[in-house]
């Protein structure tokens, strides 16, 4: 069986956690960040957990990470 190809976008976009949950990051905090507060820009700066729906397609794109 041939090998499989891991898709660089999604290797640079997501991380994988030792329990297996796939973190990203939020989109936000690229421009216009004097408008927005400081609890917002904070709560931004954390990254969001991947819901289980959407899981499978990333596993799919990343295979070696897991």
């Amino acid at each position: 069986m041939s090998k499989l190809k891991t898709r660089s976008s999604a290797a640079k976009r997501f991380k994988v956690t030792a329990t297996g949950k796939i973190l990203h990051k939020k989109a936000g905090m690229r421009h216009n960040l004097m408008k927005k507060s400081g609890s917002r820009k904070r709560r931004l700066s954390i990254p969001g957990v991947i819901k289980n729906v959407e899981e499978w397609h990333i596993k799919k794109m990343i295979p070696y990470k897991f």
